[in-house]
């Protein structure tokens, strides 16, 4: 059945006839080629139509009028043409999330555990999978390294028609706001999703909560009636996210009725046992965040057919994922934790639960800090919620960015009183600050590395060197 998205992409190519490629970025384009003009974040491809041209395009795809059409090359106007992009680079590489069962994940936190685990799951039973992640992107055991949450429309049809030529049944990615926000998924077609929660984030770039929250939800308003969606009950968000969606909804939860629910009995650092659907099972995994990670895994891969009783026992043998809740034993007798948490609420959900299991037996330290040129209206929260929640702080450098360190300091510093401020300390040289918390743990302490998580590098001025929170520790370690 030829659909709307479909039929554009399909009766645009028909009308351009012959052509040898398709891409937005004007450096990429050889001769004979598609270029469509898309106006973002930082630059207009309007502005680049003529450099298109001069490396060989000889069809331009725009939104907004070209004001020196040139003889011998065919112009097409549309009405967005971020969501052209996305249509055409499906329909040029063959469609191919037509041709694999794909499930997108969104949410604030849990994007990559869950799409992850999933992948993993997948893999265990025996399918050929792709997996679409911050961390790292796969093709089966074939791992491509990602530089974006969500990859612009080109790189993402490219991924996934390179999926379907390894045979992939199942493709699983997490889905960006900023992604749905850019048209970078339109013309896919997805056979579920899955809502995590909703928190404060990425204000930098949507300016509200509300519009960060619509952004989610309109993935939710396009999916098709024959796909599922998938949401956590739990969250006061996740019943609007199926207000408007054509698929067929169901729930999950730890705290009312849901289609697929939750009790945790037992939690440790070395796991957590919990209840299925009223089957107990003891997972590798620490805190109720990864708990609902594992519940909202256990309800797509029965949404997508899979025996209950086997996925059950496939949750209990999966591990955490790099960088998130990474723990890591010191020789003298304390625990180093290095987790992505760089929003206010990610960062209570992992203090939470390490002062669930320590119980009081012993001090928490937290090293966190801030990326630059980002949401500043979340620093003083992370920092108030650090020091809430741990017995010692110590404020750090993040991915400073083009930002002054020390000033991402100062407005983390800003949200403390006095008596807060004097669990605080202020180390600007990341790796230094590490250190100071490994000596100030004694046994039976948990330090606590927030905000890099699986991050391979620190974004100073616009450049990236190397530095991995997982090797400093261990280098400390062995010291």
């Amino acid at each position: 059945m030829r659909t709307k998205e479909n039929t554009f992409a399909q009766d645009l190519f028909q009308q351009v006839g012959t052509i040898a490629g398709v891409h937005s970025d004007s450096r990429k384009i050889q001769s004979g080629y598609l270029f469509v003009a898309v106006k973002g974040t930082q630059s207009d491809g309007h502005n680049y139509i003529d450099k298109a041209i001069e490396n060989g395009a000889t069809v331009i795809v725009h939104q907004l009028p070209v004001s020196n059409p040139q003889a011998n090359i065919q112009y097409v106007q549309v009405d967005d043409s971020a969501a052209a992009l996305g249509k055409i680079a499906s329909f040029w590489n063959g469609e191919p999330s037509k041709q694999l069962t794909l499930v997108g994940v969104t949410g604030t936190n849990g994007k990559t555990t869950i799409a992850t685990l999933l992948y993993t799951t997948f893999r265990k039973l025996g399918y050929k999978v792709g997996l679409l992640s911050t961390v790292c992107n796969y093709i089966n055991d074939n791992a491509i390294p990602s530089t974006h949450t969500t990859p612009d429309a080109i790189e993402l049809n490219d991924l996934l028609a390179q999926m379907v030529a390894e045979d992939c049944d199942y493709a699983f990615m997490e889905v960006s706001s900023h992604a749905i926000d850019q048209k970078r998924i339109a013309g896919l077609q997805f056979k579920g999703g899955i809502f995590t929660n909703l928190t404060r984030d990425h204000l930098d770039y949507h300016e509200t909560v509300e519009a960060y929250r619509d952004a989610k939800k309109a993935f939710f308003d396009q999916l098709p009636a024959d796909a599922f969606a998938l949401t956590n009950k739990d969250d006061k968000n996740g019943l609007f996210m199926l207000q408007n969606t054509k698929a067929r909804n169901y729930t999950y939860s730890f705290q009312a009725l849901a289609d697929f629910k939750g009790r945790i009995l037992e939690s440790h650092f070395d796991g957590t046992l919990m209840t299925v659907n009223d089957t107990e099972v003891l997972t590798q995994f620490v805190g109720k965040f990864n708990a609902y990670n594992l519940l909202a895994v256990y309800g797509a891969s029965v949404l997508l057919g899979q025996n209950p009783e086997e996925i059950l026992v496939l949750l209990s043998t999966l591990q955490s994922v790099a960088g998130r809740f990474q723990t890591f034993r010191s020789p003298d007798g304390y625990t180093a934790i290095v987790d992505y948490a760089h929003t206010p609420d990610a960062l209570t959900n992992v203090l939470n639960a390490i002062n669930e299991v320590l119980d009081d037996r012993g001090q928490v330290i937290t090293v966190v800090g801030c990326g630059g040129n980002r949401d500043k209206g979340k620093r003083p929260i992370m920092a108030k919620e650090a020091v809430r929640l741990s017995h010692r702080v110590i404020l750090t450098s993040d991915n400073p960015r083009f930002e002054d360190p020390e000033a991402i300091l100062d407005d983390m510093v800003a949200g403390l009183d006095t008596g807060e401020r004097k669990q605080v300390g202020r180390i600007t040289d990341r790796r230094e600050a590490i250190r100071m918390a490994c000596l100030l743990a004694q046994t039976g302490d948990v330090i606590l590395i927030a905000g890099k998580g699986h991050e391979d590098y620190q974004e100073v001025k616009g450049v990236k060197t190397h530095f991995d929170d997982r090797e400093v520790v261990l280098e400390i370690f062995n010291s």
